[in-house]
């Protein structure tokens, strides 16, 4: 490529994030296209409209949260058991709160993973595929984006709070379908609104144009076409009357506190503003799960802020009435094990560990699954990851079997090979 190519590329990308503040999370890939294929045999009539999607990096224990095991035996430690109105749903103490919205719940406790690494683990949960260095898969929410578009035209329809850059964004899809990062829920939409009179502003787009316009006609590929478009985004958000959703100074002071006054609460409250005003796809992530020292020190301080931040987040959907037709999923790429370690710790276990699903259609009650008196191995129903993702991909009203070709034109589909646990739907 000539040196006026890079510059002029450069250029358009730094005055694209200069407009919005943001960058998405995926660089845009070298021929990209992706084509339908055929019609979907497993599209249904979605329970859900949008998700929020609750990351919990480093490998949550399984044995610590939702599935506990006999108390006083040695894989348990310090840990209580505690019950919940539900028959067969057991928490630890460190979930007490969660407990009381068993009958909101579907635990999965029989969940299994071929990956045992965080890197390829998180990719992996994410997307339905192993990672590969010749190819990058779609998360989730860009495969949410590409087959069913925005609910909300004037704001960013996927959204990642908290998050890091391991995060695939849109794979080999638009760069466009990629989430926009935001490091600091309460630092909102950083440079959302103009900072110059609009005249102004319009007059240096307008020459931007110009200079771009010979370029974009030599090259009119469709990943010269996404630097436009992140301009048009930007125009439109920057006078959207919902570039509030991005505020939490608009909430009040005591629903922040029931959150928790920690980056994940609030995050979980910026989720739930985001979803109020038509984000289809919310993920927060929330380090520090990677407990191979100190477990029993590490996991309850975790614990808590899950605890108190999911509780809130469940309770405030359902008051607002936007329980039903929003999916919280809680996710985590692997388990740990139930031996504990010289540090106190608990290593990698994939072969089996707990996911979680509320609202959005999931019938509530619901445990699947179930591992042996140690939580080693599965005994019954094990579900996969691109199980779980079918299933969300289920709720949502996806296409599951249709077929998109990466700029290779090799064949996807949005969960691989995943068939959705469908009784988990009421």
């Amino acid at each position: 490529m000539k040196q006026s190519e890079i510059s002029r590329r450069h250029f358009v990308n730094r005055a694209a994030k200069t407009f919005l503040g943001v960058s998405a999370l995926a660089n845009l890939p070298k021929g990209l296209q992706a084509a339908g294929a055929g019609a979907s045999q497993l599209k249904q009539l979605p329970t859900a409209k949008q998700v929020i999607y609750l990351y919990m990096s480093g490998g949550m224990s399984h044995i610590d949260t939702f599935d506990p095991k006999k108390p006083g035996t040695e894989v348990m430690g310090p840990n209580r058991v505690i019950n919940t109105p539900v028959d067969g749903m057991h928490f630890t103490d460190y979930l007490s709160r969660l407990g009381r919205h068993a009958d909101k719940l579907a635990v999965i406790n029989s969940m299994t993973s071929t990956q045992g690494a965080h890197k390829q683990g998180n990719y992996y949960m994410h997307t339905s595929y192993e990672m590969r260095s010749s190819i990058k898969h779609p998360a989730m929410g860009a495969w949410t984006l590409k087959f069913q578009g925005k609910n909300n035209p004037e704001i960013p329809a996927n959204v990642l709070i908290g998050g890091d850059s391991n995060h695939p964004g849109s794979g080999f899809l638009e760069s466009k379908l990629s989430p926009v990062a935001l490091t600091d829920p309460e630092g909102g939409l950083r440079n959302g609104k103009m900072r110059m009179e609009e005249d102004r502003f319009k007059f240096h787009l307008d020459l931007a144009k110009k200079l771009d316009q010979p370029f974009i006609e030599k090259y009119d590929q469709r990943n010269v076409r996404a630097y436009t478009d992140m301009y048009e985004d930007a125009i439109t958000l920057m006078k959207s009357r919902d570039l509030k959703a991005f505020d939490l100074s608009e909430e009040p002071d005591s629903l922040k506190e029931a959150y928790g006054n920690d980056r994940f609460g609030q995050g979980c409250l910026l989720a739930r503003r985001l979803v109020e005003h038509g984000v289809r796809f919310v993920e927060v992530s929330f380090n520090g799960w990677d407990t191979h020292n100190s477990n029993f020190v590490t996991l309850p301080e975790k614990a808590e802020v899950l605890d108190e931040a999911l509780s809130a987040l469940l309770s405030d959907l359902e008051r607002r009435g936007m329980l039903d037709d929003t999916l919280v999923v809680l996710a985590t790429e692997f388990g740990r094990t139930p031996e504990i370690n010289t540090n106190e710790g608990r290593d990698h276990h994939p072969q089996a560990f707990s996911c979680m699903l509320a609202g959005g259609g999931i019938k509530g009650g619901t445990v699947i699954g179930k591992t042996d008196d140690r939580g080693a191995k599965i005994l019954e129903n094990p579900v996969n990851i691109p199980d779980l993702n079918a299933t969300i991909g289920y709720a949502l009203g996806l296409p599951l079997d249709q077929i998109l070709y990466s700029p290779s034109m090799r064949p996807f589909t949005v969960a691989d090979k995943g068939q959705p646990v469908t009784s988990l739907f009421g």
